[in-house]
């Protein structure tokens, strides 16, 4: 059965799977994370005050991209009225060490700049006062000397040996390069009919979300050494534990972060929040009362962080007939000042797919991370991705037009076939499933592809302006965090030290009245995670949604978790789900040893289902479900002797597929690949150079869909960011340093612009390592728009002689394109 959500100009059909239905096919479960935020009752980090007498911050910070610090004077802002402590380089430098970096480079980072700045907004000095406005007031009396040195922002010459080197004690701005070889990738070359090559570059460009960085430290010496309790915004809090116990010298015992059940958005962006959650504590600490700060607009989009801009060198070896049979890859990652944490994971994230989804069997890579004087750089939603697809994508129009075969029908011959899945990719991905094949027919049908061809045909014979791109892309799900040590050499990696894994926890409980919790510990971030959460429950065990009560908690201190637990990498649907299915398997055994008591049946004859436990060959043969339960918290002593009368199960999903990298550096990086294919029409305007989107169709497999209208909103969601970065979103600097800083002048899309016609299509290809066949979909579109956009510019100018190799685009752009063509 088909459910069709319409809206204003777009249509979305997709199945209703895995969720209770009625006889109709609506819905029945509604989105219950939606009526507080709409009402205002939402309970963000900045509406909370759970530690008595906190104080507030305002951060100095530094004007220049590059220079020496000479000298910080607090005194004046130490004796302003209201001010109860400010710290500099000098108090950082006594208590803190350098955040541990994910791989070993002499480019120490520590929360504020000590003997240098290298960025625009680098933290300072902290003032902490009474209340926001007298932290400010007194952070304008800190004074700072600095000596201000030459900036480098461009990735190429801050590469060069005679550029200016941010870090004194290490040799160059690279902080890592690495190069691997997978096949024959020499002998394909020299066989090949055609080798087409193209140098890319992508922007850098930020995540927007609603709420900015929010932290409230509080430090407290006590007999067994500090504790340190931290409230912040960032999903992933698991991860950061160990990188902010190292910076702060205390074991991770000492450390308890905990983050609130409201996240106003973050896609990523907010896993940089950690070197201010050490600063805070670093403040309190002197203060001797909690701190709390809250980032303003400008100083997020200053200095938070940003997806890194990457120059990417493509080289493909093609055949006569257009198979692409290997390729040769140079990447060159912007990093911005520091090496930060868990950086240079963009460039290795998609390692295991960096084919997409071509059968290509032969791979040369190089890798570059490289320091400048802009913001460091992080995680923004599709990392990884956006880079790798917007060079691979725009290199096979390439190819399509070197062997003069159409750019949809050179996808589909360079496809992996569906025979082929499960399929490994030669840098070591495992593609779970998959049907290209199928994918492709129902691309061609629903944009009726060859009439859109005609109409383009017929457009530019009147003079108009007209393009059709394609992009097809793999997306990832599940991260394996073991790829982050292909950054580290094979003989510089610590046997017995490897990392791998992509393990979720979850704890389900029944109450006496029957009334199933389920703690996640995943903060969502607009997803609708306790919603799909509750469905697969209820379904679970044979219940009604409003018997299943879903709690968030992200606690370190009592959140069953190890490093990898958290909210990102799209990690819900395969991980999360999976372990909630084993939970509720256990409390299922449970229930119908209880009900067994009482229906004096053998378990394995019983089912659950509508409220009940009943016996599977004589349905009317039955108890509550409730009465289940309250047999074992009101009468444990009548189960069997051996029966443990416990009605709380905790379970954690770790797949063995995600293993460490081999000793070949081949690693499967992810542990579930999706499919995305689209379509997008464009026209330009011949006077003002407007791009106008026109129609999109996209396609997307995200293997068991868990709830159509959530996957129809992240679908959607995801294409607007990634349109942001094809057509309004760049982190523009000026050779000095200085950074585009508010609104005005970084733009980025609203509705208005997000209004173009959408056909969006679902088909399934349950992944076999998911318990639920459920793969992540809330990135793809985020990776494939800005590729699908710029093909279809680059589609629109091809008769003008233009070809597309950066972005953004926008009327500027191609004006200047044309000018110079």
């Amino acid at each position: 059965m088909d459910a069709t959500a319409k809206g204003p100009g777009r249509q979305v059909t997709q199945p209703l799977t895995k969720i209770p239905a009625t006889s109709d096919g609506r819905i029945t479960g509604s989105r219950i994370e939606d009526p507080p935020l709409v009402t205002g009752q939402g309970r963000f980090l900045d509406d909370l005050d759970p530690l008595p007498g906190t104080l507030v911050a305002a951060i100095v910070r530094s004007p220049h991209a590059h220079a020496k610090i000479r000298k910080v004077d607090l005194t004046r802002a130490r004796s302003h009225p209201g001010v109860a402590a400010v710290i500099g380089p000098e108090e950082v430098l006594e208590t803190l060490k350098p955040f541990p970096l994910s791989l070993r480079t002499n480019m120490p980072y520590y929360p504020t700049g000590t003997d240098k700045v290298r960025y625009v907004g680098e933290p300072v000095a902290v003032v902490v006062a009474t209340d926001r406005y007298t932290a400010e007031d007194a952070a304008e009396l800190v004074r700072v000397d600095y000596d201000v040195l030459p900036a480098v922002v461009d990735t190429k010459k801050a590469a060069n040996p005679d550029s200016a080197v941010l870090h004194e004690g290490a040799d160059s701005n690279i902080a890592s390069d690495r190069s691997f070889t997978f096949g024959s990738v020499d002998d394909a070359f020299a066989r090949a009919a055609h080798v087409v090559s193209e140098e890319y570059k992508f922007p850098r460009y930020s995540s927007t979300p609603m709420e900015c960085y929010s932290v409230i430290a509080e430090w407290r010496d006590e007999s067994t050494g500090p504790q340190i309790t931290a409230y912040a915004n960032f999903h992933g809090p698991f991860s950061i534990v160990p990188i902010l116990a190292g910076a702060l010298g205390i074991s991770t015992a000492q450390l308890r972060i905990i983050v609130p059940a409201d996240n106003g958005g973050s896609f990523g962006i907010k896993s940089g929040v950690y070197p201010y959650i050490a600063l805070m504590a670093l403040a309190s600490r002197h203060a001797g009362r909690p701190v709390r700060w809250t980032e303003d607009r400008i100083e997020h989009l200053l200095s938070s962080s940003a997806g890194s801009d990457r120059i990417m060198r493509f080289k493909a070896a093609v055949s006569a007939t257009g198979t692409v049979e290997a390729l040769d890859v140079d990447f060159q990652e912007n990093v911005g000042a520091y090496l930060r944490p868990p950086e240079p994971a963009t460039l290795y994230r998609c390692f295991g797919n960096i084919t997409g989804p071509y059968g290509i069997d032969a791979v040369r890579m190089r890798a570059r991370a490289v320091v400048t004087n802009k913001v460091p750089t992080g995680l923004n939603r599709g990392f990884g991705g956006q880079q790798l697809y917007f060079g691979l994508e725009r290199l096979m129009d390439k190819i399509a037009v070197t062997v003069g075969k159409d750019p949809l029908e050179l996808r589909r011959t360079n496809a992996i076939p569906t025979s082929a899945f499960p399929y490994a990719t030669p840098t070591g991905g495992i593609y779970d499933s998959g049907d290209y094949e199928k994918a492709f027919a129902m691309l061609t049908e629903s944009a009726q592809y060859e009439k859109l061809r005609a109409e383009q045909q017929a457009a530019r014979e009147r003079g108009e302006i007209m393009g059709i791109g394609i992009a097809a892309i793999v997306e990832p799900s599940a991260t394996n965090i073991g790829y982050i040590a292909l950054a580290t050499p094979q003989d510089e990696r610590v046997r017995g030290r490897d990392k791998s894994g992509s393990t979720e926890h979850v704890r389900v409980s029944v109450d006496p009245q029957g009334v199933v919790s389920v703690l996640l510990g995943t903060v969502p971030q607009g997803q609708g995670h306790a919603t799909v959460a509750r469905e697969i429950v209820a379904n679970q065990l044979g219940l009604s949604v409003e018997q299943v009560v879903p709690k968030i908690d992200m606690d370190t201190a009592t959140t069953p978790w190890t490093i990898t637990t958290g909210s990102y990498s799209s990690r819900f649907s395969p991980l999360l789900t999976s372990a909630l299915v084993e939970a509720t398997d256990r409390i299922a055994a449970t229930i119908k040893v209880a009900a067994s008591v009482l229906l004096a049946e053998d378990p394995t004859e019983l089912e659950l289902a509508d409220g009940e436990v009943r016996v599977t060959a004589d349905p009317q043969r039955s108890v509550l479900f409730r009465h289940a339960a309250g047999l074992i918290h009101w009468d444990p002593g009548s189960l069997p002797d051996t029966f443990e009368a416990q009605l709380n199960a905790e379970a954690a999903f770790t797949p063995p597929e995600s293993t460490a990298a081999s000793k070949t550096d081949q690693i499967n990086s992810s542990l579930c690949y999706g499919f995305v294919l689209e379509l997008a029409v464009v026209r330009i305007d011949p006077e003002t150079l407007e791009i106008a989107i026109e129609k999109v169709f996209s396609v997307h497999d995200p293997g068991t869909v868990l709830n159509p209208v959530l996957l129809e909103g992240q679908i959607h969601g995801a294409m607007v960011h990634g349109l942001g970065g094809a057509m309004y979103e760049e982190m523009f600097y000026s050779e000095s340093g200085q950074p585009t800083s508010t609104f005005m002048d970084y733009l980025v899309p609203t509705s208005a612009e997000a209004a173009f016609p959408l056909t969006s299509e679902t088909f399934e290809t349950p992944s076999p390592l998911s318990r639920l066949g459920a793969k992540g979909a809330g990135e793809g579109s985020s990776m494939s728009f800005p590729a699908v956009v710029a093909n279809a510019v680059s589609d629109a100018l091809a008769p003008h002689g233009v070809q597309i190799t950066s972005l953004p685009l926008h009327g500027n752009v191609i004006h200047e394109l044309l000018s110079n063509s």
